[in-house]
């Protein structure tokens, strides 16, 4: 997807990982969200931000099938096309994320938003992990963008903060902290 294929206007971004809580870029507005159709789930081996091909970390991303409660940003329409280069060079700093166009469901109302959701193809995708396996892997991965246990940190802080239970980042959180 490039900046044409984005709706018209502001652009609304969803986030369900670190966007929630390091988004990096300005926006107008943001708003507690839900989206159907995928869920979160540490399903990443992450080769860049949060660990290298050698020694991968693991990180966020949507899955297919249930839903997801996240953040929607809102992006004036002067700025969208530069936040847009930047989410994708954030994103997709190797092929195992795919944009999409997704309904977000708001307290005020729904709104198009675009994410990025984990190609199940890609080599990056893990799927299910055992707690132990991912609590070795966090425990000693590190990134362009830090520990891979800061991240899980973050993470499981901002989940807290919006009331959603995700047992497998409060196992970890847990046993990093």
């Amino acid at each position: 997807m490039n900046a044409t294929h984005l709706p018209p206007g502001d652009l609304w971004v969803f986030g369900y990982g670190s966007l929630m809580w390091r988004p990096g870029f300005e926006f107008a507005e943001q708003r507690r969200a839900r989206i159907f159709g995928y869920h979160r789930s540490l399903c990443v081996w992450s080769w860049v931000h949060r660990g290298c091909p050698r020694r991968p970390g693991l990180v966020l991303g949507l899955d297919t099938g249930g839903s997801c409660l996240g953040m929607a940003f809102r992006v004036a329409g002067g700025s969208r096309d530069a936040v847009w280069e930047y989410l994708c060079e954030r994103e997709m700093a190797t092929p195992v994320y795919v944009p999409r166009r997704v309904r977000a469901l708001t307290g005020a109302g729904a709104v198009d938003a675009v994410t990025f959701t984990v190609d199940r193809g890609h080599p990056q995708y893990v799927g299910e992990i055992s707690f132990e396996r991912a609590l070795q892997v966090v425990r000693g991965a590190s990134g362009r963008s830090g520990a891979n246990r800061d991240y899980v940190l973050q993470s499981a802080r901002m989940l807290e903060k919006l009331a959603v239970r995700d047992l497998m980042l409060r196992r970890l959180a847990s046993s990093l902290a």
